[in-house]
């Protein structure tokens, strides 16, 4: 695996096999990988002739009020995820290669930004937007891999192609889930015991409203009614949305870790959030 840290490395170890006319496959992550970036990275070296993974914490997705400076973070071990997953080529830019001094041009996806995730989270993602357009314009990929656990995050970015006319297909894969039924997340090393305890209500939440919405009762307040159930929980958001299809999402806060959930649901036709 070749492990780059410049634009334009990149681009010199990407010319090649984009003019022999290789597949290249990118999938943008922020690092502390667990096995849910590894299903991308599998899938990805097993559809392209070229598997491209970033690995980049992003500061402009995170507020002032949020945890960019203890956000895990193990280059060395994620390398060797990366290479033993498939991944030729690893993209590990220092900040001010992607955000020069002076950076002012921004991409905003006005109303699916600032609703559920955006909401809660002001300005997120216009950072993830306008990274992964960086990302896609350096990259140039045929296809990007991104998880199903940020739902929100995977229907901009496929709006946000639709809408600039960018040739690029987006996969969206699976949730990837611990035994106890845990979406796994980088976020999740920061639960204690407890606390980890207290956030199985979420994937719980997200099984009671899948059931309810099956049923043919309103898959909010089942999951709701998990969730203001649970002790030590505060609840963010629960929603019905098209999310890449009718889903139902929620948000919560235990202690001070923020974790989010989804399902896509069967029956219910979407809401607006």
């Amino acid at each position: 695996m070749m492990l780059v840290r410049t634009i334009a490395g990149l681009r010199e170890a990407l010319m090649v096999p984009r003019e022999d006319g290789r597949r290249i496959g990118l999938v943008p992550t922020m690092g502390a990988f667990h096995e849910g970036h590894l299903s991308l990275f599998r899938a990805s070296a097993a559809e392209c002739d070229v598997a491209v993974a970033s690995l980049f914490v992003n500061p402009s997705q995170f507020s002032p009020a949020e945890d960019l400076a203890r956000y895990p973070r193990d280059e060395d071990g994620d390398a060797a995820k990366a290479e033993e997953a498939g991944i030729d080529l690893l993209f590990v830019p220092p900040g001010d290669e992607l955000y020069p001094h002076g950076f002012q041009t921004w991409v905003e996806v006005s109303e699916l930004g600032t609703t559920l995730e955006g909401a809660v989270r002001p300005g997120h993602f216009r950072g993830v937007a306008t990274v992964c357009m960086k990302l896609f314009n350096i990259t140039q990929p045929a296809v990007a891999y991104f998880g199903r656990k940020d739902a929100q995050q995977l229907a901009l970015i496929k709006l946000m192609l639709r809408e600039l006319n960018l040739p690029i297909e987006i996969r969206g894969m699976p949730i990837v889930r611990d035994p106890d039924g845990l979406a796994l997340s980088s976020r999740n090393v920061y639960l204690s015991a407890d606390e980890r305890r207290r956030a199985l209500a979420l994937p719980r939440a997200m099984e009671a409203g899948a059931a309810a919405d099956l049923a043919g009762r309103d898959p909010v307040a089942a999951a709701r009614q998990v969730l203001d159930g649970a002790g030590g929980v505060i609840v963010d958001y629960v929603a019905v949305a098209d999310l890449d299809g009718p889903t139902l999402a929620a948000a919560i806060r235990v202690g001070s870790t923020h974790l989010i959930d989804n399902v896509l649901l069967q029956r219910e036709t979407p809401r607006r959030p």
